[in-house]
C-alpha cells in the first residue's frame, strides 16, 4: 500500500518504569509498574529513556523496544473489571487514544514526534500479568485466558528511527504494507488459532519466532511445536 502520512490518534500517555523486586513473579522482580512522564522523552533502539526491562528473555529488544495499549481497551476491562484502570497499567509505555492499535497490520510505521515506529510483534498474557491484576485490586480470575479471548493485545514496535516523544503528539500511520495481517490476527494466530499461522508468512521482516512456528505449522502435522 505504501505512505499514508494520516494523523490517525494520539499518545495520551508516556510510561516508564525499572526493576522491582517481587518475590511473586517468575524471575523475582517486574517492570510491569509503569507511571506516565511529562515532557519530552528520548527513544532509542532498546526503547524509552528511563524504562528498563527486568524478563529480557520475554521482552525488550530489537523487536519488543516499546509496547503500545490503547486507551479505549483499557476503558472497556474497565466496564469489565467494574474498577478504573490508568494509563501505564497494564505496562504499556505508549498509551494511545483515538487508533484501533490491534487494527494496525504487521509492518505498519507510525511517527510519533521525532519517532519512526514499526509495528513489529503482539504482547502475549502471562501469570505474572495475571498476577499484577490481582495485587492491583482487579479480580484476576482467569485474567490469562480472558484477556486471550478478547485478542486486543496491543503491539510491539521496533524502533526504526530514535529521537523525541511526548504525551500530546499524533500517531501519524507513514506506511501501510497493506497485506491485511493485523496485531489481531497475529495473536490470534499465535494463541489459540494456528490455522491463520501460515497468514503471517505474507509479513516482510516477521520476528523469528513467528515465522518458525508458520512454516512448522505450514510443513504438516506435528511439525508445529
Amino acid at each position: 500500500m505504501g505512505r499514508v502520512d494520516s494523523a490517525v490518534g494520539r499518545v495520551r500517555s508516556v510510561n516508564v518504569g525499572t526493576p522491582r523486586e517481587a518475590p511473586w513473579a517468575g524471575i523475582g522482580r517486574t517492570s510491569i509498574d509503569k507511571a506516565p512522564v511529562a515532557g519530552p522523552v528520548e527513544v532509542g533502539p532498546r526503547g524509552l529513556a528511563g524504562d528498563q526491562v527486568s524478563d529480557t528473555r520475554h521482552h525488550g529488544g530489537r523487536d519488543k523496544a516499546v509496547y503500545a495499549f490503547a486507551r479505549e481497551q483499557l476503558d472497556w476491562w474497565t466496564e469489565q473489571l467494574g474498577d478504573p484502570l490508568r494509563d501505564g497499567e497494564f505496562g504499556e509505555n505508549l498509551t494511545v487514544e483515538g487508533y484501533d492499535v490491534d487494527a494496525a497490520e504487521i509492518g505498519e510505521r507510525w511517527q510519533i514526534g521525532s519517532v519512526l515506529l514499526e509495528v513489529a510483534s503482539v504482547r502475549t498474557p502471562c501469570n505474572d500479568f495475571r498476577t499484577w491484576m490481582g495485587r492491583g485490586g482487579h479480580d484476576n480470575r482467569g485474567w490469562v485466558k480472558r484477556f486471550a479471548q478478547h485478542a486486543h493485545p496491543g503491539p510491539y514496535l521496533r524502533v526504526l528511527e530514535p529521537g523525541t516523544l511526548s504525551a500530546g503528539d499524533d500517531l501519524v500511520v507513514v506506511h501501510r504494507p497493506g497485506h491485511g495481517v493485523s496485531v489481531e490476527v497475529m495473536f490470534r494466530a499465535l494463541v489459540g488459532e494456528p490455522e491463520l499461522l501460515p497468514r503471517l508468512l505474507a509479513v516482510d521482516g516477521l520476528v523469528e519466532e513467528a515465522r518458525q512456528r508458520a512454516e512448522a505449522f505450514a510443513a504438516g502435522p506435528g511439525m508445529i511445536r
